[in-house]
């Protein structure tokens, strides 16, 4: 059993949600967050979770093995290395961190130490991803040619009433790493690593600090071409994805916040048959979605049952992204991947935002 603390009743409802459908594997022994009531509201009438606002008597108690951080970005660094001093485990909502630097600090630390740092990516999880993988497994997709996405979503002056929310400080960037970074995720984890990309981003919606619409072209090491289209402007939240392989279409329906649960369409192409490919995803049994099957992931990696699903690479790729997106953007230039130690805003896109 692994004993488990939520730190932020925000995101950490949902997280919370997840860790009880696992009964076997997690026992959430905590809550912890500043504002009491929404911790104790979280928590409903389950009295075997504990209400606490101070994250170091969390992080002393020595029966907690997991700190979940469900933190604003910009506690993310600090919660993150605090856990992983006190010898826990730690899982963390995106982004990992603001900047590449510090994703290779909480890297290091970890290399010297027994932890492990689990980075959130919940929409990897769910039916139709599971379909997706096997129709790859049974070589039914050939060469990678194009993907598209579509984070089309609507945030206005209620969603920016919270104080750190569209500023560079506490939000710490806008749509491509608030809202666009699970989409971009799903591409990349599909369609493999960037090799070059060139962005366009706009603050059109709101009166906010940071970017909420983007126009994303990047080209992939395979030199498949992936295309990104975000607002936060659309009428209602609706999230689209379309994978064109050699012998196969992959389109996704439009849930937001779910698209991995979500019905998808799977299209023979050419000399492919399509009985062929509704045999495969047929027979993909039901799986756990969301932050059920991240957690039941981040189980098996704990318990040496599986090699991690969601490893420090996939957060290190995700903040390289976000970092060559701001790269482009701000200097009207096609930038090149993978970035090291020597790219202009390897120390984070934030420097010299926040105060603008």
């Amino acid at each position: 059993m692994i004993r488990v603390a939520i730190v932020g009743a925000g995101i950490g409802a949902e997280h919370l949600a997840g860790y009880r459908a696992l009964p076997d594997r997690f026992s959430v022994d905590v809550m912890c967050d500043l504002d009491l009531a929404r911790a104790a509201k979280a928590v409903g009438a389950d009295d075997s979770i504990r209400v606490f606002a101070d994250l170091a008597a969390v992080l002393s108690n020595p029966e907690i093995d997991l700190v979940d951080i469900c933190l604003p970005p910009h506690l993310h660094l600090t919660a993150v290395l605090e856990a992983l001093a006190a010898g826990k485990h730690a899982i963390c909502e995106k982004p990992l961190a603001t900047s590449l630097a510090d994703v290779d600090r909480i890297e290091a630390t970890v290399t010297g130490s027994q932890c492990r740092v689990f980075p959130v990516f919940q929409y990897r999880y769910g039916r139709a991803m599971a379909q997706l993988k096997a129709l790859r497994d049974a070589g039914m997709l050939g060469r990678p040619l194009v993907a598209s996405a579509e984070t089309h979503w609507n945030r206005g002056a209620d969603y920016y009433a919270t104080p750190w929310r569209g500023t560079w400080a506490g939000e710490a960037g806008g749509a491509i790493l608030g809202h666009a970074i699970h989409a971009h995720d799903l591409l990349c984890h599909v369609m493999g690593p960037v090799a070059t990309v060139s962005a366009h981003l706009a603050t059109r919606v709101n009166d906010i600090d940071v970017d909420d619409c983007a126009a994303i072209s990047m080209v992939m090491q395979s030199g498949a071409l992936m295309t990104s289209s975000v607002t936060l402007g659309a009428a209602r939240d609706t999230s689209r994805l379309r994978y064109c392989f050699e012998k196969l279409t992959a389109e996704s329906g439009s849930a937001p916040y779910t698209p991995a649960e979500d019905v998808w369409t799977f299209t023979a192409r050419g000399d492919a048959r399509q009985q062929d490919v509704d045999r495969v995803i047929d027979a993909v049994p039901v799986v756990r979605s969301g932050f059920e099957g991240f957690l039941e992931a981040v189980a098996d990696a704990l318990e040496g049952r599986a090699a991690d699903d969601v490893s420090l690479r996939d957060a290190r790729q995700s903040v390289e992204l976000v970092t060559a997106l701001y790269t482009a953007a701000r200097e009207t230039r096609l930038v090149r991947l993978p970035l090291d130690k020597t790219a202009a805003l390897y120390g984070g896109w934030v420097s010299g935002q926040a105060e603008e």
